[in-house]
């Protein structure tokens, strides 16, 4: 990979992130790597939720449907499973610049789709703009918002998200395919990190398939990665993933993988236990004291990039006003609630950065402190109706009732605020029918974890104006000066200067307080007998390719 100086000097501390790991899995796998091994054949199961959308690499930006997406897509670049390190195992030969703006890519030879079409130049471009086409309603449009001509892309909309104007162009300028290996990428401004983002789904390539039929490409996609689809993706139960024997990467070991639709954690916990499921990505906060006994070195356990958080609907006037949201924060005792819960498997976060990524601070968030009292009298300065129940906001299955009722029973003590738990959605509905459509009531549970390594990943994408949805900034959070922080951060010639705008922009964030920072995650996963070679990264995907099916 060839990079300008200047891009080196800011990525080698972020690219190389010191990661720990304890428990049984040591590095955050139960065996030693045998990633040079080819295939070992036969079938394991995995679970997930229902995803958000159709499988489109684009419009997938939560957990579920990225896990499917990772097996069935490879991008530009690629990042080490144990380190986070940006590798150059994917389809991009060479990401090049001389002034961090304008930046050349260069592909390898012999990469395909799984319907034997070539992955080029054109495949990275039409699919990048048609992200980007604010009409096409894809939730990872903003990630090109820095490339020249992006503006040209977005229609006008009145306050109902009608459009006024359509956009003026339906392809961004500052892409150009030089030749069928060959593309180049004029950004508005310079960014030094570019080359680290383009292992995220939005960058990846698309087959001449897709724009034939999108509808039908989003049930059952064409991709290029290590594993194709047998067969369409069904809601509530899931499909089949083979081995894609002419992927130009490192082909995976097992002949398919099933992909099981679990959407109670409960239910998935005691398939794994019954040996009808065979990797589960997450324990029930209800076990996780007695898991790593009764699974023994099955039982995983890793730092990860997780970052669990409670949005604000800034848009509500009950909390509108950032000292009703510092004073919410300030009466929740994470400490308690992650030992009392979690058993400390999680860390009570005082920063919105996690601390996987260099960047992070423990102590940048003033009004994470516990302080009730303060909590109390700083409510009192407002107009805020304590006599009013609040919503709090959650999706179901996924274990987030408890910790949930607990912050409530804190509220309540501590600000005598009433609370009504709103814990009946889908993953899917949850996001869709009411976070990207101003329909919570209330404080709402979310998550994140980190598409590239770097503390831009914690900012930019969701609380920048650009963010906003269908985008992932579902407190509808915006502040002109965060977003130019952020953005002189991002041109931002060192890596010290960098982390320091970035830094200030969180400041700016934590301030406002449209979310509270609640926890950084550690991943905890328990498999069956019938596999090895188990491994999380730190974005808390299972490297479903280099699963051993044990015969």
């Amino acid at each position: 990979m060839q990079i300008h100086k200047k891009k080196m000097r800011l990525s080698a501390v972020l690219l190389v992130l010191a990661l720990g790991a304890t428990a049984c899995g040591g590095n955050g796998t139960d065996s030693d790597d045998s990633s040079a091994e080819g295939p070992s054949g036969g079938t394991f199961s995995y679970t997930i939720t229902n995803p958000e959308n159709p499988l489109v690499p684009g419009n997938t930006s939560e957990s579920e449907g990225t896990q499917v997406i990772q097996a069935l897509f490879t991008g530009l670049v690629t990042y080490d499973v144990e380190t986070s390190k940006l590798e150059m195992e994917g389809v991009a030969e060479s990401v090049e610049s001389e002034d961090s703006t304008l930046w050349t890519v260069k592909l390898k030879e012999g990469w395909t789709f799984h319907d034997g079409t070539p992955v080029d130049a054109e495949s990275f471009v039409n699919a990048w703009n048609y992200t980007a086409l604010s009409t096409n309603a894809q939730g990872g449009s903003s990630f090109f918002s820095n490339i020249e001509g992006y503006d040209d892309l977005q229609a006008e909309t009145d306050d109902n998200d009608v459009v006024t104007k359509p956009p003026s162009a339906e392809e961004m300028s500052g892409l150009e395919v030089v030749d069928p290996q060959t593309f180049t990428v004029k950004l508005t401004a310079p960014f030094t990190q570019f080359p680290l983002t383009l292992g995220y789904n939005p960058f990846y390539p698309l087959p001449k398939a897709f724009f034939a039929d999108p509808e039908a490409f989003g049930k059952k996609p064409i991709g290029n990665g290590p594993f194709q689809a047998e067969e369409e993706f069904r809601q509530d139960v899931g499909f089949t993933m083979t081995r894609f024997d002419d992927y130009a990467g490192d082909k995976a070991k097992a002949d398919a993988v099933d992909i099981k639709v679990i959407p109670d954690v409960n239910t998935a916990y005691i398939e794994v236990q019954a040996g009808n499921l065979d990797i589960l990505d997450t324990v029930p906060p209800e076990v996780i004291a007695t898991a790593p006994a009764e699974f023994g070195d099955r039982f995983i356990e890793r730092s990860s990039s997780t970052f669990t958080y409670m949005g604000f609907p800034t848009y509500d006037p009950r909390y509108d006003d950032k000292k009703v949201r510092q004073a919410f924060s300030m009466a929740i005792d994470r400490a308690a609630i992650t030992k009392a819960i979690f058993n400390d498997t999680r860390d009570p976060a005082f920063s919105a950065i996690s601390p996987v990524v260099d960047g992070s601070r423990p102590d940048a968030c003033e009004y994470c402190k516990y302080d009730p009292a303060a909590a109390k009298a700083l409510l009192a300065e407002t107009d805020f109706d304590t006599s009013q129940p609040i919503d709090l906001w959650f999706n179901a299955g996924a274990g987030h009732d408890a910790w949930v009722t607990a912050v409530g029973n804190q509220l309540r003590e501590n600000l005598g605020v009433t609370y009504v738990l709103k814990g009946d959605l889908t993953f899917s509905q949850y996001l869709k029918e009411v976070g990207r459509q101003k329909k919570f009531t209330g404080p709402f549970r979310l998550g994140w974890g980190m598409d590239y390594p770097s503390p831009q990943n914690y900012l930019e994408p969701l609380y920048t104006e650009s963010a906003l949805p269908p985008g992932s900034n579902t407190a509808f959070y915006v502040n002109p000066a965060f977003d130019a922080k952020v953005q002189e951060g991002n041109e931002a010639e060192d890596n010290d200067d960098a982390i320091e705008l970035y830094q200030e922009a969180e400041d700016i964030l934590l301030e406002d307080m449209p979310i509270m920072p609640m926890f950084f995650g550690k991943l905890q996963s328990v498999h069956s007998e019938k596999v090895s070679n188990v491994a999380f990264d730190a974005f808390g995907r299972a490297d479903l390719a280099n699963v051993t099916v044990n015969q």
